[in-house]
């Protein structure tokens, strides 16, 4: 398994940050790497609702369908799926004094005989981290002074 972190602080308050944060179908306003997020699931966010995205990884484009597993007041675990990986996703939102501390924690897992490649594959999955946190940090830190 490839595990990838960031943390952010932002100027807005933790509620505001969780529910514009675990409407993932927002991700593509701040992750570069996942320009395609369509919700397919009717109503606010909940467990089980699904979503098709297209990453772009390498070059190249992905499909993957991710469903939500978890769903708490403060933390969104989100697992996706096509024929070459399983990613979940998990963002944590918690206060920091007048804002809020993003933990954001991404797993993959490669399928098949990919596996035997997660070492080499792995600076490549790392590399996806800081523009998603920069453009996670000046979203939110943009809708707080709106």
């Amino acid at each position: 398994m490839i595990t990838v972190r960031g943390t952010i602080q932002s100027d807005l308050d933790p509620a505001r940050a969780f529910a514009y944060l675990s409407a993932f179908e927002h991700t593509p306003e701040w992750d570069p790497g996942t320009p395609v997020v369509k919700k397919l699931s009717d109503g606010p966010v909940a467990v089980g609702h699904r979503y098709h995205a297209e990453a772009e990884f390498r070059g190249k484009r992905q499909s993957l369908t991710y469903e939500v597993v978890e769903l708490t007041a403060d933390r969104i675990t989100l697992r996706g799926e096509n024929s070459a990986v399983i990613s979940v996703d998990t963002i944590e939102v918690a206060p920091a004094g007048t804002g809020s501390k993003v933990d954001y924690t991404a797993e993959f897992t490669l399928k098949g005989w990919r596996k035997i490649a997660e070492p080499l594959a792995r600076p490549a999955f790392n590399s996806l981290a800081g523009p998603a946190m920069d453009g996670m940090k000046r979203t939110l830190d943009s809708l707080a002074r709106s």
